[in-house]
């Protein structure tokens, strides 16, 4: 699995912590759509199969990254960009 890039994993929790509080207060068509495109891209970026795993994979890569223990090469993030 390519690992995403640390400012690319923030934006897309970002993106789903929006979508989910906009969802949840005033729910439409659009407040949806939002939330189910950025849970996806959100599973799809860690590797999981439901939005809490991706969540809790989300907070293990970011604190590997805080850690330092988490070696992207320029390849590799040019790749998860």
């Amino acid at each position: 699995m390519i690992l995403p890039a640390e400012k690319e994993l923030r934006a897309v929790l970002a993106r789903f912590a929006q979508a989910r509080i906009e969802h949840d207060v005033r729910p439409t068509g659009r407040t949806s759509r939002d939330l189910e495109d950025s849970t996806y891209t959100l599973c799809v970026m860690t590797g999981a199969r439901t939005v809490e795993q991706a969540l809790l994979a989300a907070d293990a890569l970011l604190e590997q990254y805080g850690a330092g223990c988490v070696r992207v090469s320029p390849k590799d993030e040019t790749l998860a960009a």
